[in-house]
C-alpha cells in the first residue's frame, strides 16, 4: 500500500523506554463523523513532498492519500471512525452499496443527487465511465493493470492506452453505473474505495496533472508546489451526504509544508507553530516528548509488516534451504531494537499482520516452535540447514535504503550471514531508487530490504499482492512480488480464496490463513516485526482519531 516512505536520514521510530509512556489513541474523546469545533487552520509539516505524481491516479503514498479522501470521493468509502469500525465498507458517491448479480460479475451503482466537484461541475455517470477509462490512458497507474483490468475491455486497454475505451465494462444508464466484470472478484468493492477509483471529472485530461484535478470531498487542491507545501480549502460545493462516508471536516483550510528535518518537526509541534507532524520523531526527542507532552503523544498499532525478500530465482535463495536457515538465525528482538523497542514493534515470522482478515499466529522458525509467537533465533538448527543446503561461502548482497533504520537493519543481516559463512556486503541505496531498483528482476536482487502497509483489510493485499504469480512481472520496475515467489500449488489455494470470498468471506479467510502458513514454510521473505506509529500534536488539535485504513484523520480533527 502506499509504500511507507521514511525520507529523513536521521529518522528513527522511537525507543522503548519512550513508548511505555506514550500516551494512547484511546484516550480521545472525539467520536468522529465531523463534529467538533469548525474552523481554523491545520498546518502540518513533513521533510519533503510525496514521491511522484500528485495524481489521484498515479500517487501510492500515505502522505497524500491522507489528503486525498477529503478531497475526492470513490462510489464506496472505509467509514471516517478510529479502530475496527474504520475498516467499515459504507456507500460513498453510490446511495448504497449493491449486491452483485451474474455469480458476482456486475455491479449496478445507483448515484446520489445532486454531488458537485469543487469546479461547480454536477456529477453523473459518464464522469465515473470516463475516470476508469483515464486510469488505463494515463498509462502509469500503479495499480491499472492489476486491480482494474477485471472491468470488461480492460485487457484492450492495457494493449493500447490511449484509444481505451471501457463501453462494454461500464454501462451508464442516467444516474446507474454498472460495472461487468470478467470474472467475480471479492475485493471489489475495496478497489473501489481507495484514492485510484476516485471519481474525476469526465472532462481531466489523460495525462499527469500538477495538481489534482477537482473531486467532490468537503475540500479542495488550492496549492501543490513540491519544493514548498500543499494546501486545501473548503470546497464551497459541498454539502454532506454521509457523515459515515465523508464529514464535512472541521478545519477551514489544511497545509502540509515540506523542508523541515524530522528534528525540525518536533520542534515545531512542541512550540505550536505546527499542528502535527508527517515524518516519525526523531529517538534523541523522544525523551522530552515523554515526559513533557505525553498527553499530545499516541501510539497505534498498524496492518503492516517489515521484512526482507529472498530472491527465490537467485542463487543462493533459491535453495529453500538456505532460506529457512536465515529465518532460523534471525534474532527478530534486535531487529526490533534497531527499530526502536518492543513497545513500538511486535516480531514476526508470518506474512499476515495481526488483527487482520485471514491471521493466525504462526512462527516456525523459532526454539520451541508451538505458540505461534517468535520467542529466540535457533542458530544449530540454521547452521544445520546452511550445510545441507551446499551454498556456504556463496556471496550475497544485502539491499537496503540509505536511511538509518534501514541501514541498520542492513547491516545486521550482512554480520548475521557472514556468521552462517556467507560473504556477505551491504548495498545502500537511496530511497527513491530502492524500491523501483529491487522490484526489477534484471538487477538480480538476491536480499532486499522492503515494507508494506494494508492498501485494505483483505489477505489478499499482502498474500496475493506481494507473493502470487500475477504480481511478478520480469524486467519492471512495477513488481511488488520482489521475491519473485511464484509457488503453483500456493496460487491454486489463493485463487480459490478469492472466489469462496465472493459468498463466504469467513471461510474464505480459514482458507487464506492456510496459504499464509504454506508461504511461511517456503520462506520467500524474513518477515521482521510489525510496527507501530507514533503521532505528535500541538495543544490546540482536539478529538484526535486514528483510523486503521487512512491513519490520522486530519480533517476531523478541530484546531479551533
Amino acid at each position: 500500500m502506499k509504500r511507507w516512505y521514511v525520507v529523513s536520514a536521521s529518522t528513527l521510530i522511537a525507543v522503548a523506554l519512550v513508548a511505555a509512556s506514550c500516551g494512547s489513541s484511546k484516550k480521545t474523546t472525539s467520536t468522529g463523523g465531523g463534529g467538533g469545533a469548525q474552523g481554523g487552520t491545520l498546518e502540518t509539516v513533513a521533510a519533503a513532498a510525496p514521491s511522484g505524481s500528485p495524481d489521484p491516479q498515479v500517487n501510492y503514498t500515505l502522505q497524500e492519500w491522507q489528503l486525498l479522501i477529503i478531497s475526492h470521493d470513490g462510489l464506496v468509502a472505509f467509514a471516517r471512525k478510529a479502530g475496527k469500525a474504520g475498516t467499515k465498507l459504507v456507500p460513498d458517491l453510490a446511495e448504497s452499496i449493491p449486491k452483485p448479480t451474474n455469480g458476482g460479475k456486475t455491479w449496478a451503482f445507483k448515484l446520489r443527487s445532486g454531488i458537485k466537484f469543487s469546479n461547480g461541475q454536477k456529477l453523473t455517470g459518464n464522469d465515473v465511465k470516463a475516470t476508469f477509462e483515464r486510469l488505463f490512458k494515463i498509462g502509469n497507474s500503479p495499480n491499472a493493470g492489476s486491480w482494474y483490468n477485471v472491468i470488461q475491455g480492460a485487457d484492450a486497454c492495457i494493449k493500447t492506452p490511449k484509444t481505451c475505451s471501457l463501453s462494454q465494462g461500464i454501462k451508464v444508464n442516467g444516474d446507474t453505473v454498472t460495472f461487468n466484470l470478467t470474472t467475480a472478484d471479492p475485493e471489489w468493492l475495496d478497489k473501489l474505495a481507495v484514492p485510484f477509483a476516485f471519481i474525476l471529472p469526465a472532462s481531466t485530461p489523460a495525462k499527469n496533472v500538477n495538481i489534482p484535478p477537482p473531486g467532490t470531498g468537503p475540500y479542495k487542491w488550492v496549492q501543490y508546489a513540491p519544493s514548498t507545501q500543499m494546501k486545501l480549502d473548503r470546497n464551497t460545493f459541498f454539502k454532506e451526504w454521509s457523515a459515515e462516508a465523508q464529514p464535512k471536516g472541521n478545519p477551514d483550510t489544511i497545509i502540509q509544508k515540506f523542508g523541515l528535518t524530522p528534528e525540525a518537526q518536533v520542534t515545531a509541534v512542541e512550540n505550536n507553530t505546527a499542528d502535527w507532524m508527517f515524518d516519525q520523531p526523531p529517538a534523541d526527542r523522544l525523551g522530552e516528548l515523554s515526559s513533557k507532552y505525553a498527553s499530545r503523544v499516541h501510539v497505534n498499532p498498524l496492518t503492516a509488516v517489515w521484512y526482507f525478500a529472498f530472491n527465490v530465482r537467485e542463487a543462493p535463495f533459491n535453495n529453500l534451504k538456505a532460506r529457512q536457515a536465515v529465518n532460523y538465525a534471525t534474532d527478530r528482538n534486535a531487529l526490533v531494537k534497531v527499530y526502536g523497542g518492543p513497545k513500538l514493534a511486535v516480531p514476526t515470522c508470518q506474512i499476515l499482520p495481526p488483527n487482520f482478515p485471514g491471521y493466525q499466529p504462526y512462527c516456525p522458525y523459532t526454539k520451541n516452535p508451538g505458540s505461534g509467537k517468535w520467542t529466540a533465533p535457533d542458530l544449530t538448527k540454521a547452521r544445520q540447514l546452511v550445510a545441507q543446503s551446499g551454498t556456504k561461502g556463496a556471496s550475497v548482497k544485502v539491499n537496503t535504503t540509505t536511511n538509518t533504520v534501514d541501514k541498520g537493519l542492513g547491516l545486521y543481516f550482512v554480520g548475521l550471514l557472514n556468521s552462517l559463512g556467507y560473504k556477505a556486503t551491504l548495498q545502500a541505496l537511496s530511497p527513491d531508487i530502492q524500491y523501483p531498483y529491487i522490484q526489477n528482476s534484471k538487477n538480480k536482487p538476491q536480499f532486499a530490504f522492503s515494507t508494506w502497509y494494508q492498501d485494505y483489510p483483505a489477505a489478499s493485499d499482502f498474500l496475493d499482492i506481494l507473493l502470487g504469480c500475477g504480481s511478478f512481472h520480469p524486467n519492471s520496475n512495477s513488481s511488488p512480488n520482489i521475491a519473485e515467489f511464484c509457488n503453483k500449488g500456493i496460487q491454486a489455494k489463493m485463487d480459490n480464496a478469492g472466489k469462496v470470498g465472493i459468498t463466504n468471506p469467513d471461510s474464505a479467510n480459514k482458507i487464506w490463513a492456510q496459504v499464509d502458513k504454506e508461504t511461511t514454510d517456503q520462506a520467500p521473505w524474513v518477515s521482521m516485526f510489525n510496527p507501530k506509529y507514533i503521532d505528535v500534536l500541538s495543544d490546540r488539535v482536539k478529538g484526535y482519531l486514528f483510523s486503521p485504513q487512512w491513519y490520522f484523520l486530519l480533517a476531523q480533527a478541530s484546531v479551533k
